[in-house]
C-alpha cells in the first residue's frame, strides 16, 4: 500500500494582490454608517476585497440586495478617481479621487425638513 501525503491548499505566490480600505478609509465610512444606523436608514454592511475593487456594501435589512455600494478601484485613480458610490440599480452616484467629497453624496440623506 502506497501512502501519499495530502496536498496543501495552493497559497499565492506574491504578498496578498487584493484591494482593500486603510483604515483612514475604513473610519471615515463607518462614521458615516453609523450616524444612518442611529438615524434608522441602514441596517447591515458587508465588505468584500477582491483582486481589482474593494467594496463596502450598505443594507436596509440583511436579506435583499444592498442600497448602495461604495467601491475602491485603484486602476481609476488617474483617470474618473478611484471611489465611488453606486445606488441599488447601478447608477453611479458619485466618482472622484477624495472620499470625503464622494461621500457627502449621501451625507445629504441625513438632512430632513423640520415640521
Amino acid at each position: 500500500m502506497i501512502v501519499q501525503p495530502p496536498t496543501p491548499f495552493s497559497q499565492p505566490s506574491g504578498p496578498d494582490d487584493r484591494v482593500a480600505f486603510d483604515r483612514h478609509e475604513l473610519g471615515l465610512i463607518l462614521t458615516l454608517y453609523g450616524r444612518m444606523v442611529a438615524a434608522g436608514e441602514w441596517r447591515d454592511y458587508g465588505m468584500s476585497f477582491l483582486r481589482d475593487v474593494a467594496v463596502f456594501s450598505v443594507f436596509r435589512r440583511t436579506a435583499e440586495n444592498p442600497i448602495y455600494r461604495i467601491e475602491k478601484r485603484p486602476r481609476l485613480r488617474g483617470r474618473q478617481g478611484q471611489y465611488a458610490v453606486i445606488a441599488m440599480d447601478g447608477q453611479i452616484l458619485k466618482r472622484g479621487a477624495e472620499l470625503p467629497a464622494v461621500l457627502r453624496v449621501l451625507e445629504r440623506k441625513l438632512i430632513r425638513a423640520v415640521e
